[in-house]
Protein backbone atom coordinates (compact mmCIF):
# COMPACT_ATOMS: atom_id res chain seq x y z
CA UNK A 1 0.00 0.00 0.00
CA UNK A 2 1.09 3.64 -0.24
CA UNK A 3 0.97 4.92 3.21
CA UNK A 4 1.56 8.56 4.33
CA UNK A 5 2.84 9.66 8.01
CA UNK A 6 1.84 13.34 8.50
CA UNK A 7 5.02 14.41 11.33
CA UNK A 8 8.46 13.25 10.85
CA UNK A 9 9.48 13.40 14.85
CA UNK A 10 11.01 10.73 16.22
CA UNK A 11 8.04 8.29 16.33
CA UNK A 12 6.50 8.96 13.37
CA UNK A 13 9.93 8.40 11.48
CA UNK A 14 10.59 5.31 12.88
CA UNK A 15 7.11 3.97 12.20
CA UNK A 16 7.23 5.21 9.11
CA UNK A 17 10.90 2.67 8.81
CA UNK A 18 8.22 0.02 10.58
CA UNK A 19 5.86 0.57 7.42
CA UNK A 20 8.66 0.70 4.58
CA UNK A 21 10.21 -2.75 6.23
CA UNK A 22 6.77 -4.14 6.18
CA UNK A 23 6.43 -3.78 2.31
CA UNK A 24 4.91 -0.41 1.82
CA UNK A 25 5.42 2.68 -0.13
CA UNK A 26 6.09 5.81 3.03
CA UNK A 27 5.57 9.35 2.37
CA UNK A 28 6.87 11.53 4.97
CA UNK A 29 5.09 14.91 5.62
CA UNK A 30 6.73 17.34 7.47
CA UNK A 31 6.76 21.05 8.00
CA UNK A 32 10.56 21.71 7.94
CA UNK A 33 12.01 21.74 4.50
CA UNK A 34 15.14 20.47 6.21
CA UNK A 35 14.02 17.70 7.53
CA UNK A 36 12.04 17.11 3.75
CA UNK A 37 15.58 17.41 2.12
CA UNK A 38 17.05 15.11 4.32
CA UNK A 39 14.54 11.92 4.11
CA UNK A 40 13.76 12.73 0.37
CA UNK A 41 17.64 12.87 -0.54
CA UNK A 42 20.04 11.41 1.64
CA UNK A 43 17.11 8.72 3.33
CA UNK A 44 18.20 9.97 6.74
CA UNK A 45 16.44 12.45 9.88
CA UNK A 46 19.63 14.06 11.39
CA UNK A 47 17.31 16.48 13.51
CA UNK A 48 14.66 13.64 14.80
CA UNK A 49 16.04 10.28 14.36
CA UNK A 50 19.76 10.42 13.62
CA UNK A 51 20.42 6.66 15.37
CA UNK A 52 18.85 5.19 11.54
CA UNK A 53 22.07 6.00 9.25
CA UNK A 54 19.88 5.19 6.00
CA UNK A 55 16.31 4.90 5.95
CA UNK A 56 14.53 2.46 3.86
CA UNK A 57 14.65 3.65 -0.38
CA UNK A 58 10.63 2.61 0.17
CA UNK A 59 10.56 6.49 2.14
CA UNK A 60 10.18 9.87 1.03
CA UNK A 61 9.32 12.89 1.73
CA UNK A 62 7.52 15.93 1.20
CA UNK A 63 5.89 19.61 2.46
CA UNK A 64 3.31 19.67 0.44
CA UNK A 65 0.63 18.53 2.13
CA UNK A 66 -2.05 17.51 -1.28
CA UNK A 67 0.89 15.48 -2.64
CA UNK A 68 1.63 13.89 0.80
CA UNK A 69 -1.49 12.31 0.93
CA UNK A 70 -2.31 11.49 -2.99
CA UNK A 71 -3.20 7.95 -3.48
CA UNK A 72 -2.81 7.10 0.04
CA UNK A 73 -4.82 3.84 1.26
CA UNK A 74 -3.69 5.14 5.19
CA UNK A 75 -2.66 8.39 6.71
CA UNK A 76 -0.98 8.22 9.87
CA UNK A 77 -0.97 11.12 12.33
CA UNK A 78 2.30 11.61 14.06
CA UNK A 79 1.50 15.24 15.45
CA UNK A 80 2.06 16.53 19.02
CA UNK A 81 -1.32 16.11 20.57
CA UNK A 82 -1.79 19.74 21.50
CA UNK A 83 -1.36 20.77 18.02
CA UNK A 84 -2.96 18.40 16.18
CA UNK A 85 -6.46 19.67 15.78
CA UNK A 86 -5.28 23.17 13.87
CA UNK A 87 -2.41 21.09 11.97
CA UNK A 88 -4.99 18.41 10.65
CA UNK A 89 -7.64 21.21 9.51
CA UNK A 90 -5.61 21.58 6.50
CA UNK A 91 -6.00 17.98 5.55
CA UNK A 92 -9.48 17.33 5.65
CA UNK A 93 -10.63 18.37 2.05
CA UNK A 94 -7.37 16.48 1.07
CA UNK A 95 -7.99 12.85 2.18
CA UNK A 96 -9.13 10.18 0.01
CA UNK A 97 -12.43 9.08 0.54
CA UNK A 98 -12.03 5.78 1.58
CA UNK A 99 -8.29 5.77 3.23
CA UNK A 100 -8.03 4.91 7.19
CA UNK A 101 -6.33 7.08 9.22
CA UNK A 102 -3.83 5.88 11.90
CA UNK A 103 -3.08 7.91 15.55
CA UNK A 104 -0.01 7.81 17.57
CA UNK A 105 -0.52 10.22 19.43
CA UNK A 106 -0.74 9.91 23.03
CA UNK A 107 -2.79 12.53 25.04
CA UNK A 108 -5.46 15.06 25.48
CA UNK A 109 -6.34 17.59 24.29
CA UNK A 110 -6.03 20.84 26.85
CA UNK A 111 -8.45 23.33 25.96
CA UNK A 112 -11.03 20.35 25.37
CA UNK A 113 -10.50 17.44 27.52
CA UNK A 114 -11.13 15.45 24.28
CA UNK A 115 -8.65 12.33 23.38
CA UNK A 116 -6.94 11.82 20.33
CA UNK A 117 -9.94 9.71 18.91
CA UNK A 118 -12.27 12.48 19.38
CA UNK A 119 -10.24 15.13 17.70
CA UNK A 120 -9.00 13.75 14.48
CA UNK A 121 -12.56 12.43 13.63
CA UNK A 122 -13.78 16.05 14.51
CA UNK A 123 -10.79 17.23 12.52
CA UNK A 124 -11.27 15.10 9.48
CA UNK A 125 -14.76 15.07 9.48
CA UNK A 126 -14.50 11.12 9.97
CA UNK A 127 -16.57 8.51 10.93
CA UNK A 128 -15.24 5.81 13.87
CA UNK A 129 -14.74 3.04 11.33
CA UNK A 130 -12.15 4.48 9.77
CA UNK A 131 -10.42 5.78 12.52
CA UNK A 132 -7.67 3.82 14.06
CA UNK A 133 -5.30 4.70 17.63
CA UNK A 134 -2.11 2.80 17.86
CA UNK A 135 0.03 2.38 21.30
CA UNK A 136 1.75 -0.04 23.59
CA UNK A 137 5.39 -0.26 24.96
CA UNK A 138 6.84 1.49 21.62
CA UNK A 139 10.13 3.67 22.74
CA UNK A 140 11.00 5.27 19.10
CA UNK A 141 14.93 4.68 19.43
CA UNK A 142 14.62 0.99 20.21
CA UNK A 143 12.18 0.57 17.34
CA UNK A 144 14.17 2.37 14.94
CA UNK A 145 17.07 -0.37 16.03
CA UNK A 146 14.74 -2.93 15.01
CA UNK A 147 14.16 -4.53 18.75
CA UNK A 148 11.62 -6.80 18.88
CA UNK A 149 8.18 -5.01 20.05
CA UNK A 150 4.54 -5.24 19.92
CA UNK A 151 1.81 -3.03 19.97
CA UNK A 152 -2.08 -2.57 19.61
CA UNK A 153 -3.70 -1.46 16.87
CA UNK A 154 -7.76 -0.65 17.87
CA UNK A 155 -10.72 0.27 15.87
CA UNK A 156 -14.41 0.27 16.14
CA UNK A 157 -14.46 -2.05 13.12
CA UNK A 158 -12.15 -5.01 13.85
CA UNK A 159 -11.04 -4.95 10.33
CA UNK A 160 -10.00 -1.83 10.07
CA UNK A 161 -7.44 -2.81 12.86
CA UNK A 162 -6.58 -5.80 10.82
CA UNK A 163 -5.93 -3.93 7.62
CA UNK A 164 -3.18 -1.18 10.01
CA UNK A 165 -1.91 -4.43 11.75
CA UNK A 166 -1.04 -6.72 8.63
CA UNK A 167 0.27 -3.03 6.94
CA UNK A 168 2.68 -2.79 10.12
CA UNK A 169 3.88 -6.04 10.91
CA UNK A 170 7.38 -7.10 10.52
CA UNK A 171 9.88 -9.62 11.51
CA UNK A 172 10.65 -7.44 14.71
CA UNK A 173 7.45 -5.78 15.09
CA UNK A 174 4.54 -7.67 16.03
CA UNK A 175 0.94 -5.64 16.11
CA UNK A 176 -2.08 -7.06 18.28
CA UNK A 177 -5.39 -5.83 17.13
CA UNK A 178 -8.79 -4.69 19.89
CA UNK A 179 -12.18 -2.80 19.59
CA UNK A 180 -11.55 -0.70 22.47
CA UNK A 181 -10.88 2.70 21.14
CA UNK A 182 -11.45 4.35 24.08
CA UNK A 183 -9.14 2.17 26.19
CA UNK A 184 -5.92 2.59 23.91
CA UNK A 185 -6.18 6.16 23.96
CA UNK A 186 -7.27 6.34 27.55
CA UNK A 187 -3.78 4.29 28.22
CA UNK A 188 -1.77 6.23 25.78
CA UNK A 189 -2.54 9.67 27.44
CA UNK A 190 -2.58 8.61 30.92
CA UNK A 191 0.80 6.52 31.71
CA UNK A 192 2.46 9.49 30.59
CA UNK A 193 1.39 11.36 33.83
CA UNK A 194 2.38 8.49 36.00
CA UNK A 195 5.91 8.12 34.26
CA UNK A 196 6.36 12.19 35.10
CA UNK A 197 5.66 11.03 38.84
CA UNK A 198 7.77 8.12 38.45
CA UNK A 199 11.26 10.33 36.77
CA UNK A 200 10.36 12.48 39.43
CA UNK A 201 11.00 10.33 42.14
CA UNK A 202 14.00 8.82 40.25
CA UNK A 203 15.50 11.91 40.18
CA UNK A 204 15.10 13.25 43.63
CA UNK A 205 16.93 9.73 44.73
CA UNK A 206 14.32 7.29 45.78
CA UNK A 207 14.17 3.34 45.01
CA UNK A 208 12.54 0.49 43.80
CA UNK A 209 9.97 0.64 46.34
CA UNK A 210 8.44 4.48 45.51
CA UNK A 211 8.95 3.53 42.35
CA UNK A 212 6.46 0.53 41.79
CA UNK A 213 4.37 2.43 44.48
CA UNK A 214 3.99 5.36 41.89
CA UNK A 215 3.73 2.88 39.08
CA UNK A 216 0.87 0.61 40.43
CA UNK A 217 -1.30 3.52 42.05
CA UNK A 218 -0.93 4.78 38.99
CA UNK A 219 -2.36 2.05 37.12
CA UNK A 220 -5.32 2.04 39.47
CA UNK A 221 -6.15 5.65 38.97
CA UNK A 222 -5.73 5.77 35.05
CA UNK A 223 -8.15 1.78 35.00
CA UNK A 224 -10.63 3.82 37.47
CA UNK A 225 -10.82 6.70 34.87
CA UNK A 226 -10.69 4.79 31.98
CA UNK A 227 -14.04 2.36 32.71
CA UNK A 228 -15.60 5.42 34.05
CA UNK A 229 -15.38 7.11 30.31
CA UNK A 230 -16.64 3.56 28.52
CA UNK A 231 -13.14 1.56 28.58
CA UNK A 232 -12.47 -2.09 28.98
CA UNK A 233 -10.69 -3.16 32.22
CA UNK A 234 -8.61 -6.15 30.33
CA UNK A 235 -7.61 -3.24 28.38
CA UNK A 236 -4.79 -1.55 31.12
CA UNK A 237 -3.49 -4.98 31.99
CA UNK A 238 -2.43 -5.43 28.33
CA UNK A 239 0.50 -4.15 26.32
CA UNK A 240 -1.21 -0.31 25.85
CA UNK A 241 -2.05 -0.56 29.32
CA UNK A 242 0.79 -2.13 31.84
CA UNK A 243 3.12 -2.63 28.87
CA UNK A 244 3.61 0.55 27.80
CA UNK A 245 3.55 1.75 31.58
CA UNK A 246 6.59 -0.61 32.52
CA UNK A 247 8.36 0.71 29.13
CA UNK A 248 7.62 4.84 29.61
CA UNK A 249 8.40 4.43 33.47
CA UNK A 250 11.82 2.33 33.38
CA UNK A 251 13.84 4.20 30.71
CA UNK A 252 15.55 7.46 29.95
CA UNK A 253 14.49 6.98 26.48
CA UNK A 254 11.10 7.86 27.68
CA UNK A 255 11.04 12.13 27.65
CA UNK A 256 8.15 11.87 29.98
CA UNK A 257 10.25 10.08 32.30
CA UNK A 258 13.65 12.30 31.74
CA UNK A 259 11.57 15.42 32.38
CA UNK A 260 10.27 14.41 35.69
CA UNK A 261 13.93 13.23 36.38
CA UNK A 262 14.90 16.65 35.95
CA UNK A 263 12.13 18.04 38.24
CA UNK A 264 13.38 15.71 40.70
CA UNK A 265 17.03 17.14 40.33
CA UNK A 266 15.77 20.87 41.29
CA UNK A 267 15.04 22.02 38.06
CA UNK A 268 12.30 24.26 37.56
CA UNK A 269 9.24 23.20 34.71
CA UNK A 270 11.04 25.76 32.14
CA UNK A 271 14.56 24.70 33.03
CA UNK A 272 13.34 20.72 32.23
CA UNK A 273 11.92 22.33 29.36
CA UNK A 274 14.93 23.78 27.40
CA UNK A 275 17.06 20.58 28.90
CA UNK A 276 14.76 18.32 26.80
CA UNK A 277 13.90 20.20 24.18
CA UNK A 278 10.22 21.03 24.78
CA UNK A 279 7.82 20.04 27.38
CA UNK A 280 6.93 16.35 27.36
CA UNK A 281 3.05 15.09 26.15
CA UNK A 282 2.71 14.79 30.33
CA UNK A 283 2.64 18.01 30.86
CA UNK A 284 -0.01 19.35 29.14
CA UNK A 285 -2.13 16.00 30.02
CA UNK A 286 -1.98 16.47 33.75
CA UNK A 287 -4.53 19.15 33.99
CA UNK A 288 -6.53 17.60 31.64
CA UNK A 289 -6.66 14.39 33.83
CA UNK A 290 -7.59 15.91 36.95
CA UNK A 291 -10.60 17.89 35.04
CA UNK A 292 -11.57 14.24 33.66
CA UNK A 293 -11.12 12.52 37.36
CA UNK A 294 -13.62 15.80 38.23
CA UNK A 295 -16.12 15.21 35.69
CA UNK A 296 -16.52 11.65 35.90
CA UNK A 297 -16.66 11.50 39.49
CA UNK A 298 -12.85 9.66 39.96
CA UNK A 299 -10.71 10.70 42.31
CA UNK A 300 -6.89 11.45 40.89
CA UNK A 301 -4.69 12.15 43.59
CA UNK A 302 -1.68 11.27 41.25
CA UNK A 303 -2.45 13.29 38.73
CA UNK A 304 -3.63 16.22 41.53
CA UNK A 305 -0.26 15.70 42.92
CA UNK A 306 1.50 16.06 39.76
CA UNK A 307 -0.56 19.13 38.71
CA UNK A 308 0.74 21.44 41.62
CA UNK A 309 4.60 20.48 40.43
CA UNK A 310 3.88 21.71 37.34
CA UNK A 311 1.89 24.95 38.51
CA UNK A 312 3.20 25.36 41.96
CA UNK A 313 6.52 23.84 42.21
CA UNK A 314 6.17 21.24 44.57
CA UNK A 315 8.72 19.43 45.48
CA UNK A 316 8.99 15.46 45.02
CA UNK A 317 9.23 14.78 48.82
CA UNK A 318 5.64 17.43 48.99
CA UNK A 319 4.22 15.24 46.01
CA UNK A 320 4.99 12.28 48.15
CA UNK A 321 3.82 13.48 50.88
CA UNK A 322 0.05 14.62 48.83
CA UNK A 323 -0.14 11.20 47.22
CA UNK A 324 -0.06 9.55 50.82
CA UNK A 325 -2.41 11.92 52.41
CA UNK A 326 -5.99 11.24 53.14
CA UNK A 327 -7.85 8.53 54.58
CA UNK A 328 -7.22 4.41 54.27
CA UNK A 329 -8.60 3.05 51.22
CA UNK A 330 -8.78 -0.37 50.37
CA UNK A 331 -6.85 -1.85 47.63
Amino acid sequence: MKITVLGAGAWGTAFGQVLADAGNDVMMWAREPEIVEDIQERHHNAVRLPSVERLPERMGATGDPALAVRGASIVVVAIAAQFARVALERFASLLPADCMVVSLMKGIERSTGKRMDEVVCEALNLPAERFAAVSGPNLSREIADRQPAATVVACSDLEGAQLVARACTTAYFRAFVSTDVIGIEMCGSLKNVVALAVGMARGAGYGENTAAMIESRGLAELTALGEAAGAQRRTFAGLAGVGDLVATCGSPLSRNYTFGSNLGKGMSVAEASEASNGVAEGVPTTDAVVRLGDRLGVPTPLAKAMSRVLDEGLTCQQMLEQLFDGPIGME
